[in-house]
């Protein structure tokens, strides 16, 4: 059972990493990778959108961070941990 959840772990961990990427690539609506990105944005947006409610963007100079992802993944790793993975 462990490793079933460490392996969920890992696969959730890459894909919320690689929405973190392509969140800096601006991307047409008809590329080829545009149903990629959809699809990375759907399967975390579930996620992170009820941390990005209760946890406000941190003020950085002009720009505002958003702490969600980071708040995920750390979370993803301490489970891993307790997991033994």
């Amino acid at each position: 059972m462990a490793d079933i959840l460490c392996m969920l772990t890992t696969l959730y961990l890459l894909i919320l990493i690689g929405r973190f990427l392509m969140s800096f690539i601006p991307i047409a609506p008809d590329s080829p990778v545009a149903p990629v990105r959809s699809v990375l944005f759907s399967l975390t947006e579930p996620v992170l959108a009820p941390l990005r409610r209760s946890v406000p963007p941190v003020r950085v100079g002009a720009v505002a961070l958003d702490l969600s992802p980071w708040i995920v993944l750390l979370g993803l790793y301490v489970i891993r941990a307790l997991l033994g993975c």
